[in-house]
């Protein structure tokens, strides 16, 4: 949505990160969290970024007028939430920052395939959560029927030529070492080139229990093992906690 009085998308803005090194990768950057997610992973820390609502008028302009001061001095900007591609007034929020000087990043789930479509002119590096396999998605996210756009978004990316990695949050509840090798192997086989796994956080999940011991984790050995094995497959593995 736009305001029509301003010409400026009307984003719901949940926070912002004024400086970091460490979401756009060898970036300095900002990160301009939106609110509103229709997913409900059970690992999830940001619960109080789920719940949708109207943006302000000011929001987005607020975050106009701080990217104006920081010009020459942030390299990027990144929109995370939430899920991002939520609203439709990302992609001209993104046109804008882009026609500012900044490069654009965006984390998303890619569950909005044709919203996502729209934002790549004004895109330079997606970070891509994939929840689980296929079969697993709509199981690890609490909705059904997203899988699919996600797939269809992965494909988007790999078709154009965007810089992007693929991440994927790992609690022991939702996997084994063995579904998470199966997972990696399908992402290099499809031509993920850049690849993330990132321990949960259990500090404070939406599903308590997410937030207790999970059964069995693995060791760090053999965490560590399965790692080196996979490394070959890819162009950049990395491990997060």
């Amino acid at each position: 949505m736009t305001d029509t009085a301003t010409r400026r998308p009307r984003l719901p803005v949940a926070g912002l990160t004024a400086m970091t090194t460490l979401d756009y990768p060898d970036h300095l950057a900002c990160v301009v969290f939106l609110q509103g997610c229709p997913l409900r992973c059970g690992y999830c820390h940001n619960p109080q970024m789920l719940e949708p609502r109207k943006a302000g008028s000011e929001e987005w302009a607020g975050i106009e007028a701080f990217l104006e001061r920081r010009q020459g001095l942030l390299e990027a900007v990144v929109f995370s939430g939430g899920e991002p591609t939520l609203h439709a007034g990302l992609a001209e929020a993104a046109e804008r920052a882009h026609a500012l000087g900044f490069k654009v990043g965006l984390h998303t789930a890619g569950i909005y395939p044709r919203r996502l479509q729209a934002l790549l002119p004004w895109l330079d590096w997606v970070g891509l959560d994939v929840k689980g396999a296929a079969t697993d998605f709509d199981r690890i996210v609490g909705r059904p029927g997203m899988a699919a756009g996600h797939a269809r978004s992965l494909a988007l990316l790999l078709e154009s030529g965007i810089a992007f990695e693929c991440r994927t949050t790992v609690h022991w509840r939702d996997f084994d070492l063995a579904s998470l090798r199966r997972l990696a192997l399908d992402l290099a086989e499809r031509g993920v080139a850049r690849y993330a796994i990132q321990l949960a956080r259990t500090g404070q999940c939406l599903d308590p229990d997410y937030a207790a011991p999970a059964p069995g984790p693995p060791g760090g050995e053999a965490l560590a093992s399965l790692l080196a094995t996979l490394r070959p497959a890819f162009e950049r593995l990395e491990l997060r906690s």
